[in-house]
């Protein structure tokens, strides 16, 4: 019986080993136990065609309704005649078509025979405007009622040599079929005996969960559905409880920290502050700043997320903790991920302020401080300037990018960091940024979209959570909607006379793309594009778009780009003249996605909006509808209706809830890496924990978990949930959590 960290090519064989590790990510035979069946067909039933998903590998039960060869003229096939096996199977009502060629068509041909039913596994794509497989693997599948199978076949050959009626579907590539993933389980299956249990037994009768070998036997091997719901809900308990023991210690240590502790005064810079201000706070603003004055009162680091709505006001909550900590002596910092941001935060912040920005010079107001930029592509003497006004103290705030983290940035003492859309960056350059202070400043990330609750307690599950839920008062409702280029190309067009309409009732608009235009072309990509007999062009592109633009449908009308890759004072003037209403409509990729603020832009057009994700799409939106004229989105895409990429704008077309879309948005995504944030469905260390579904668990895993840690924070007295701690940490996500 082969150990849990023994690796699989001493088990399997190195083909096979080398494939999983590839394409599975999976290394030893914990590893492999640990890889669970994505669903369970049942023997005998026949899996629903009609509902498989377009360009995905797909692995399907069904039975051959018939089978016909054709031969073609080719010249590549010796004696110029190619064959073409075609196999149509069935569910019993859908149909689904498979291809074979050339040397690929005698054994199917003889194997597939009307009536058979078997595995198959491919890549479903659409050809002549039917769904197909082409070349699929397959496996027949003997022993079913009803099959003609040959009684006499050695019994090893059968599809599973598991004859349970479950038939257990792994997640698996086109290099490795689900069945052989399955003979592969069979082989290791015995190890799970080994399996040390994370949970404390305690806890486990306490919610009479099986034990670990017995769930890891139940997942693989289940005899009934009951099987299949005990292993489950044991093994999403393993993985919510773990990762909550880890972020519980993650808060544990934090606690333990010591932090500066910075009180406003009573009649200082954010009293002048919300004196000037035009607008009284909304309850939600004032309810929230509360909170986040009462963590910096304390010293110990404040460690906060404060998440919204599109457009709820995060800013203004951001700065007036700023000025709070600038009252009190100290110096604050807000990290932008780009410099179109960096610039825009910049601009929109000394605005607000006013004369309490100009610290330092004729004019300024008494309580003044100094507001400095710092981004990379800044002048060299400006840089110094803002280098100087740092390290003096002259800056009660800075506002940059990346740019902040170098060595030479030196304070003369920094009190707190505000991260604005955390996703972007690195958690070391967070890290980097609070080494900076004389004691760890205190911490404040922004989301720019809303996060469901779980999300927060995994994903940022080491910090305290505040939510902006309220809009401010003025705020215009927008009105969105998806265009069908390719079904109802006179949609398109009344789309750019919508854009025509808006700007002829004085306001501006967007057109975002997905790319800039001037990029070498991979011939790599173009070659895999050609090969996979793709039909899909390149997406559409802000340089191209612009021109043709112009010279078409917006002919006559001011019409300007903004991309990354532009200089940034080019970037910068183009902002400023879009903003100051020169500009009648402004193509740019999703540069413009974050904290861009022009009120008199009232309606938005979204390219190939299929090509990007749910909270993408909400963020973009929400730069339209921000002044007191209504806002208009329009979703522009060429995917068939049916298509799930269309299902997902027919959700952003239909609420502008962001808690709504972003659950959503996880459920598309199947959860991402929480951990490593990876942004889609790659390996992920959650397998069977669905983070919307399962909120109840995650909520009571992490009282367990905070309890457990309190109780013993080294984990003295449970050494098999140290060893799953160090599985799930392996160094990368540590250091992950780490600098959280």
């Amino acid at each position: 019986m082969p150990a849990l960290d023994e690796p699989l090519k001493k088990v399997l064989g190195p083909a096979t080993a080398k494939v999983m590790a590839e394409h599975l990510g999976l290394h030893t035979v914990g590893d492999l136990l640990h890889h669970y069946p994505r669903r369970y067909e049942e023997r005998g039933r026949l899996t629903h065609l009609a509902d498989l998903p377009m360009d995905e590998h797909v692995t399907v039960v069904a039975q051959v309704a018939d089978a016909r060869l054709h031969t073609f003229a080719s010249s590549r096939a010796p004696r110029g005649k190619g064959q073409r096996l075609e196999v149509t199977i069935t569910d019993g009502s859908g149909r689904l078509q498979l291809v074979f060629f050339g040397n690929g068509v005698h054994k199917p041909h003889k194997e597939l025979l009307p009536g058979t039913r078997a595995l198959f596994a491919g890549k479903v794509s659409v050809f002549n405007r039917r769904l197909q497989l082409a070349h699929p693997a397959y496996e027949l599948l003997r022993g079913d009622p009803g099959d003609p199978g040959d009684p006499g076949e050695a019994a090893g050959e059968t599809a599973e040599s598991w004859a349970g009626a479950l038939i257990p579907i792994y997640p698996a590539t086109a290099k490795l079929e689900s069945w052989k993933i399955g003979k592969a389980i069979q082989t290791v299956l015995p190890s799970a005996q080994e399996a040390a249990d994370p949970l404390p037994g305690s806890l486990r009768e306490g919610r009479g969960l099986v034990s670990l070998p017995e769930a890891l036997l139940k997942i693989h091997r289940p005899h009934t559905k009951a099987d299949v719901a005990d292993a489950r809900d044991r093994l999403k308990w393993d993985e919510a409880f773990v990762l909550q023991v880890a972020l519980a210690r993650r808060r544990h240590t934090d606690a333990l920290l010591p932090a500066v502790p910075r009180r406003p005064r009573p009649d200082g810079l954010l009293a002048a502050f919300d004196d000037r201000l035009p607008f009284t706070l909304t309850e939600g603003q004032r309810k929230v700043s509360q909170e986040i004055f009462d963590d910096l009162a304390t010293d110990h680091p404040m460690h906060r997320l404060l998440q919204g709505e599109v457009g709820s006001g995060k800013t203004l909550v951001a700065l007036r903790a700023m000025l709070a900590v600038v009252d009190a002596g100290g110096q604050a910092a807000m990290l932008a991920p780009t410099e179109v941001l960096a610039q825009q935060h910049h601009r929109s912040v000394t605005e607000m302020m006013g004369e309490l920005a100009e610290g330092g010079m004729l004019g300024g107001s008494e309580h003044a401080t100094k507001v400095v930029l710092l981004t990379g592509s800044m002048g060299a003497a400006a840089r110094r300037q803002a280098l100087l006004d740092l390290v003096t103290g002259e800056a009660g705030i800075v506002i940059g990018t990346h740019a902040l983290i170098e060595d030479k940035v030196q304070f003369h003492d920094l009190g707190l960091v505000v991260v604005d859309e955390q996703h972007r960056f690195g958690v070391e350059q967070r890290d980097a940024l609070r080494g900076k202070g004389k004691q760890p400043p205190h911490l404040l990330v922004m989301t720019a979209t809303p996060i469901p609750r779980t999300v927060a307690m995994t994903v940022f599950g080491d910090l305290e959570t505040s939510v902006l839920d309220q809009l401010p008062a003025g705020r215009s409702p927008i009105a969105s909607h998806v265009v069908p280029a390719a079904d109802k190309p006179h949609f398109l067009a009344r789309a750019w006379e919508r854009v025509r309409e808006e700007v002829a009732g004085g306001h501006q608009a967007y057109v975002v793309c997905p790319r800039i235009g001037d990029e070498e072309e991979d011939p790599k990509k173009r070659e895999a594009a050609e090969a996979e007999g793709a039909d899909k062009r390149p997406p559409l592109a802000v340089l191209d778009v612009a021109d043709q633009l112009a010279a078409g449908p917006l002919k006559g009308l001011k019409v300007e780009v903004l991309h990354g890759r532009m200089a940034p004072d080019d970037k910068d003037a183009v902002m400023r003249r879009f903003a100051a209403g020169e500009t009648d409509v402004l193509v740019a990729t999703t540069v413009v996605e974050v904290g861009v603020n022009v009120p008199n832009a009232t309606a938005m057009v979204i390219m190939d909006a299929d090509r990007f994700g749910v909270s993408q799409l909400h963020q973009l939106r929400g730069r339209v509808g921000r002044g007191s004229a209504p806002g208009l989105c329009l979703l522009v895409t060429e995917m068939p209706e049916a298509s799930p990429a269309r299902q997902r704008l027919n959700a952003v077309a239909a609420t502008l809830d962001g808690f709504e879309l972003s659950r959503i948005d996880l459920q598309q995504r199947r959860e991402g890496d929480v951990l490593g944030q990876a942004q889609s469905g790659a390996r992920t260390s959650l397998r069977v924990l669905a983070v919307i579904e399962d909120e109840e668990i995650i909520a009571e895993a992490r009282q367990e978990a905070t309890a457990l840690v309190t109780a013993d924070p080294d984990l003295t007295s449970h050494p098999a949930l140290r060893t799953a701690l160090d599985a799930l940490l392996d160094d990368e996500r540590e250091r992950y959590l780490e600098k959280g």
